[in-house]
């Protein structure tokens, strides 16, 4: 983890009502399309004080780190640094390293924010006294899979209860999506662990917590996120999301609750149903309970989607499901995050 430098004195914005500068750090691999559009938004927020954007940039197989020279030299509050590695939390404390304002918002480089989005940020921070305040990742397709996933993203059946893809209320949460902090806190924690290739934001924000800080869900900042595109990408993305999330509860003892455990559970129950049925046919029920679930969960949650996304919904479940829970059974203990 890191050591970032002190940012300057900023003034009492909840007195004065000045509003404090903020630095947007994002993460920037193989974005050549999207960059310029993304940056172009965030310095257009409908924010009343100065935005600069810190782009750490990895080894793209595309354009991408010209794209992001091109927009440095033509506008001076953009600043490009180096991340060697092309992974997300040296991303992050590369750009955080490298940023010089108290308020950091992590913005990912095909991210669409709404055009308040900073403002509401500072003024929950304002608020609540947090150090970190995030919203809804907000996943909308725009194939018909898309669409599927995107419906499955932010469903209870898909993933479970958390704020930050189904929506709720506003107040404390375990983790919100991206995030906007004050430094004070990343100092505080030492910012991102480079350990974890995936549930960085969940690990870090545990550690947030730990030390007596305050991670808070406000509903208005609502993040447009494009889903993967295939099954073969989503399965991929939801194996590493339960090796790592695997990774975390056994750095973290006691952050494991049932919601977790569903997969792995439904894993290991469908598999040895499967196995049995030869010799016990009626084990067939576990497998057939499952298969009749998700196809009764889909018909439900897929009102509205078009016919072929509807027709896609329970596979995207499936995948969903079992790929997180296949990903959190054989997360190999080599994965275990060395002793600090």
């Amino acid at each position: 983890m890191k050591q970032f430098p002190d940012s300057p004195a900023q003034p009492a914005f909840p007195q004065t009502r000045a509003w404090p500068a903020i630095s947007v750090v994002m993460p920037i691999l193989n974005e050549e399309r999207h960059l310029r559009e993304a940056v172009d938004q965030i310095l257009a927020q409908a924010y009343p004080g100065p935005i600069e954007v810190v782009l750490a940039v990895g080894p793209s197989r595309d354009r991408t780190q010209e794209v992001a020279d091109a927009i440095a030299a033509a506008d001076p509050r953009v600043t490009v640094v180096a991340n060697p590695t092309g992974r997300t939390p040296n991303a992050l404390n590369a750009a955080i390293g490298a940023s010089r304002h108290e308020i950091i918002a992590r913005v990912d480089g095909h991210a669409m924010l709404p055009d308040d989005y900073l403002r509401v940020a500072v003024e929950t921070l304002e608020e609540t006294g947090a150090d970190n305040v995030g919203g809804v990742m907000a996943a909308e397709g725009v194939t018909a899979f898309e669409q599927a996933v995107a419906r499955a993203m932010t469903s209870k059946i898909g993933v479970g209860s958390a704020a930050f893809h189904v929506g709720g209320t506003a107040g404390p949460a375990d983790t919100v999506y991206l995030g906007v902090f004050r430094r004070s806190a990343l100092k505080r924690v030492g910012g991102y662990d480079e350990h974890f290739q995936r549930a960085q934001d969940w690990e870090m924000n545990h550690r947030i917590r730990e030390s007596g800080g305050l991670v808070w869900f406000q509903p208005r900042m609502r993040v447009t996120y494009r889903p993967r595109p295939n099954l073969r990408a989503l399965a991929k993305q939801y194996f590493h999301y339960g090796r790592w999330r695997r990774v975390v509860a056994r750095t973290h003892e006691g952050t494991i609750n049932l919601r977790y455990l569903a997969p792995p559970a439904a894993v290991v129950a469908i598999a040895a149903g499967l196995l049995v049925s030869p010799f016990f046919p009626l084990a067939l029920i576990i497998p057939g309970g499952y298969v009749l679930a998700i196809t009764g969960g889909s018909m439900v949650t897929g009102s509205g989607l078009p016919a072929r996304a509807r027709l896609a919904l329970p596979f995207v479940y499936a995948a969903m499901h079992m790929s997180w829970g296949w990903g959190f059974l054989t997360s190999p203990r080599k994965l275990a995050r060395p002793p600090r």
